[in-house]
């Protein structure tokens, strides 16, 4: 299967980056930090994060172009339906307060990544706030090129420079099983200009 072929691995259950609860490193976060406004989760597949940011009171929604995950989301969190958008990051509009996002930059290709820099500036309002859990060092399986496509911390801090200024940066404690130390989040805030 071609793992990039994303409605393809939800319908054949091929979706190992799915761990049946939101993210650790988020969760531990909005433990101690508080998300406002209209939030927008890119990538969001079956929705845990969406469902556990909603349940902090936070006006979220997911944003995912695979249909089968969308379907999923709605029907494992039936409440927040209407939270849960099927599209792509690249043609979606809006603004948003924030975006929370895991493992969509690492599932793209590293030749798009700053055409999901740019995404991201088109959706946050200027001064909005985009906290991210990157991989910097995914495990991979000897001659895998993935994705995931990790990503080191100086590759992120170019690939943000200029628009946005990171407000914390560090490599969670909290992780699902496998993924300590190879993760990093980040809080970026978005330029006012």
């Amino acid at each position: 299967m071609n793992i990039t072929n994303w409605d393809q691995a939800y319908q054949e259950k091929f979706t190992p980056w799915d761990k049946g609860l939101p993210s650790p490193p988020l969760v531990a976060w909005l433990a101690r930090n508080k998300l406002t406004g209209r939030v927008l989760v890119p990538g969001c597949g079956v929705g845990h994060d969406v469902a556990h940011l909603v349940s902090l009171g936070i006006d979220a929604i997911g944003l995912d172009i695979a249909p089968t995950a969308i379907a999923k989301a709605k029907e494992r969190y039936p409440q927040l339906a209407e939270r849960f958008v099927l599209g792509d990051l690249f043609e979606f509009s809006g603004q948003f307060d924030a975006i929370v996002e895991h493992t969509c930059l690492c599932a793209l290709p590293p030749e798009w990544r700053v055409r999901y820099r740019d995404a991201v500036l088109s959706l946050l309002k200027p001064g909005g706030l985009f906290l991210g859990v990157f991989f910097i060092n995914p495990e991979m399986d000897p001659g895998e090129t993935g994705p995931p496509f990790g990503i080191s911390p100086e590759e992120l801090t170019a690939l943000f420079a200029g628009h946005f200024t990171t407000v914390e940066g560090h490599v969670p404690q909290a992780a699902y099983p496998g993924r300590e130390g190879r993760e990093l989040l980040r809080l970026l805030r978005r330029a006012t200009s």
